[in-house]
């Protein structure tokens, strides 16, 4: 194999671990405790858009609404910590926990 498939390899095995190590770790029930405070600018229960996007069905797209990047759970973490567009940054508001737990619970949506 060549550097650059090494790499590749290397690069998706990390991804995969990010994904089902927060995936794992966050607990869904409390991230929806979580989430009320985002309910004042995004849907749970619809795509609809209210002053942010509907978050129904996020995982499920191609691209994000608001980054158009992939839904991934570093892509995702990364705009709730970074904000833009309006959103305030969470990556100082909320605990490493808070933020797991608000993961999991965007995977039911």
């Amino acid at each position: 194999m060549k550097k650059s498939q090494y790499l590749a390899v290397a690069i998706a095995l990390v991804a995969g671990s990010v994904q089902a190590y927060a995936q794992s770790k966050g607990d869904a029930a409390k991230g929806k405790e979580v989430f009320e405070q985002c309910s004042v600018c995004h849907n749970a229960d619809s795509a609809e858009k209210k002053m942010g996007p509907g978050l129904k069905g996020m995982f499920k797209k191609a691209k994000m609404d608001s980054t158009g990047k992939a839904p991934t759970d570093a892509n995702v973490m990364g705009k709730i910590e970074e904000g833009g567009n309006g959103m305030p940054a969470y990556k100082e508001m909320l605990s490493a926990d808070e933020k797991a737990n608000l993961l999991a619970y965007l995977h039911t949506l």
